[in-house]
């Protein structure tokens, strides 16, 4: 769009320069004299680049910093892989309606929370929350995304989702989750 406009100025400014720029009379000489410098003005021609550099600027996000602002839980931490077995007969679909790709795996970082964690049943967290967990192993210890929500029997509980080609089996109690916001 911007070099469409460009060139529309362009074509105006050379139509201006071929147009007659002098009359017989001198109030109409310095009217069409300063539209004429008006028009090429250097500043005028600057601002489309300048808005680029402002977007281009935006696009660019600093870096996150965490920042913990809630209480710590002590929960029961185990994983889950997207399988009927474990889930409900739409494994790839968690309870936020994320979609689970095909070649998951931990290092996708999402996870389920019991319900009486999550917001709708009256606890802390809601969808999309990033939580950091410590106390399983240095491995799995991190920043996680809460998607799904585990099945109403579990109290204090989360699961972390895994493929089935790692080979996880975790049953740990008194891992540290915390609500984690960014700065």
């Amino acid at each position: 769009m911007s070099s469409v406009r460009l060139f529309l100025d362009i074509l105006l400014a050379a139509s201006a320069l071929t147009a007659p720029l002098f009359s017989s009379s001198p109030a109409d000489n310095s009217t069409k004299a300063a539209g004429l410098v008006k028009f090429i003005s250097p500043l005028e021609v600057s601002r489309p680049a300048e808005r680029r550099v402002v977007k281009a600027k935006a696009k660019f996000k600093k870096s996150k910093k965490y920042v913990s602002q809630s209480l710590t839980y002590r929960v029961t931490a185990t994983i889950y892989e997207a399988v009927p077995g474990q889930t409900d007969s739409e494994p790839f679909i968690t309870a936020d309606n994320s979609r689970i790709k095909p070649h998951y795996g931990t290092k996708q970082r999402w996870m389920a929370l019991s319900r009486d964690l999550l917001k709708p049943w009256g606890g802390e967290f809601e969808y999309g929350d990033t939580v950091r967990v410590t106390g399983i192993n240095a491995k799995l210890d991190g920043v996680y995304t809460i998607h799904d929500t585990m099945n109403k029997r579990h109290r204090h509980c989360m699961d972390i989702l895994a493929h089935t080609s790692e080979n996880l089996d975790i049953f740990t109690k008194g891992v540290k989750i915390q609500k984690v916001t960014y700065q």
